[in-house]
């Protein structure tokens, strides 16, 4: 451990404990989806229910990182940082013990607010503590890569946890975990806030948190009819106070989101990548999951070893990534990527009952990560570009909830549809499931797809490049 005077080291540091935390928050968002077989039957949840162990998490997340992140602006970045620690063992702690349904989602959705304090800090202090050049690449880089694997990573540890111990340790897990995060926070990170006075933007905290609420739970009935009364108005309404919460923000004095944040057309292709990944990543890890175990017929520790392909080549393609990110810059990595994942996700939509796993998942899987380790490089770096120091909070929380929403929003779609094409299948068994899945990874292919287009379109030099002059397009070096 560094000596407090040795900056050099003491940042790395820092970047050490805050990527156990960004660790921590990405992997429980997959880390029960293998685990949620035994936990359903266990708890006697319906179907309906078993989505939303998943939803409640990300719904949370996403919904309340914006307040989150202007809190960490004013009152701390330390404080927000280690309070959302303490929280989130405690929230882990209850669903890890508890032998209700509802008391399980409720503790999930603890998480998913708890998560929304830390990670904007967390991203914050990467941002801060590297403000420029090369290790900011590398800071970057590794901070990125660890959110990129930390879904895979989930899957993984919750198959090993759930088939050598109980479903209830993809939770239990994180006690000790927190405890570690919150003794390297107290000695490692230094106290950050915005000076003066503050307040927070309450109407746009509930417009945001009921529109997107409305919108998920009005899309996860459109399962059961897409005309549905019920399915249009929650639908309709979460836009409306959407649109709402924009109207709110242009004219508050302290926006919960300040329209600067996401005006810059960088950020906001940025922002938009990280929305259409976060779409996909969800829905198709659990999705992924339950052929693994249902139509393979894999054990959980086995199913969650299959997904390692997917780590792996992850992994091993960020080094390169971050070579390559000099080269050629952000831009083209931000359009070959989602591609590269999008063939990826193609040939795992061609799954059949009776197939087996080397040669309809795997290669996917490779490919997958191969295009994600391309796209998390360079991602977060960009959708803070130029941001000042004091929005510094704000940008990050913008950063992962676009993320999160996404993934609430993605996962609703994508059941709605799996749902539909079950029931216009007029097989059973394996052979239905397997119809439903073709239809979530193909539909996770043509968002992949569209990511690609936004890096196209939206990822670009600001302004004509002169002879001589530095290349605009590699951002990084701007930030």
């Amino acid at each position: 451990m560094p000596r407090r005077t040795d900056p050099a080291a003491h940042r790395w540091w820092t970047l050490a404990a805050v990527s156990l935390t960004q660790l921590l928050i990405i992997l429980d968002g997959t880390i029960i989806n293998i685990a949620l077989p035994r936990a359903q039957a266990e708890l006697l949840l319906s179907d309906s229910s078993r989505q939303w162990v998943v939803t409640a998490y990300a719904l949370a997340f996403g919904a309340l990182l914006l307040l989150g992140g202007r809190i960490a602006d004013y009152w701390g970045l330390k404080r927000t940082y280690l309070l959302g620690l303490v929280v989130f063992g405690a929230a882990s702690l209850w669903g890890g013990l508890t032998h209700s349904g509802a008391e399980l989602l409720v503790a999930r959705a603890g998480q998913g607010a708890a998560a929304a304090l830390m990670a904007p800090a967390a991203l914050a202090f990467v941002t801060i503590s590297f403000p420029d050049g090369k290790e900011r690449n590398k800071a970057f880089a590794i901070f990125g890569s660890i959110g990129g694997i930390g879904s895979a990573v989930g899957l993984l540890a919750g198959g090993v946890l759930t088939e050598l111990l109980s479903w209830r340790w993809c939770l239990l897990i994180n006690v000790p975990l927190v405890a570690v995060g919150v003794v390297l926070g107290l000695w490692l990170l230094s106290e950050r806030r915005v000076e003066g006075r503050p307040t927070y933007d309450v109407a746009g905290a509930l417009t945001a948190t009921l529109g997107l609420g409305l919108l998920v739970y009005g899309l996860t009935l459109a399962e059961h009819s897409i005309t549905a009364p019920a399915t249009i108005g929650c639908v309709v309404a979460g836009i409306l106070l959407l649109v709402a919460f924009v109207a709110i923000e242009r004219r508050s004095r302290q926006p919960l989101l300040p329209l600067r944040i996401v005006s810059d057309r960088i950020r906001a292709g940025a922002f938009l990548v990280q929305f259409l990944i976060g779409a996909v990543g969800v829905a198709t890890m659990v999705y992924l999951a339950f052929h693994l175990q249902l139509v393979l017929g894999l054990q959980p520790f086995v199913a969650g070893v299959a997904t390692l392909p997917y780590t792996a080549s992850l992994m091993a393609m960020v080094p390169f990534a971050v070579r390559m990110i000099d080269r050629i810059g952000p831009r083209r990595q931000m359009i070959v990527g989602p591609l590269i994942s999008a063939v990826g996700l193609l040939l795992l939509s061609l799954v059949t009952a009776d197939g087996g796993y080397w040669l309809q998942v795997f290669p996917g899987l490779v490919l997958m990560g191969i295009g994600m380790g391309f796209t998390v490089v360079p991602l977060n770096n960009l959708a803070l570009y130029r941001v000042a120091d004091h929005d510094a909070g704000v940008a990050s929380a913008t950063v992962t909830a676009t993320n999160q929403v996404g993934g609430s929003i993605g996962l609703a779609v994508v059941t709605a549809a799996y749902v539909v094409a079950m029931g216009a299948s007029e097989a059973s068994g394996p052979e239905a499931l397997v119809q439903g899945y073709r239809v979530a990874f193909g539909i996770g292919a043509g968002i992949f797809a569209a990511a690609a287009v936004v890096g196209w379109f939206l990822i670009r030099p600001s302004a004509p490049q002169g002879v001589g002059e530095p290349r605009r397009e590699q951002v990084v070096h701007l930030a």
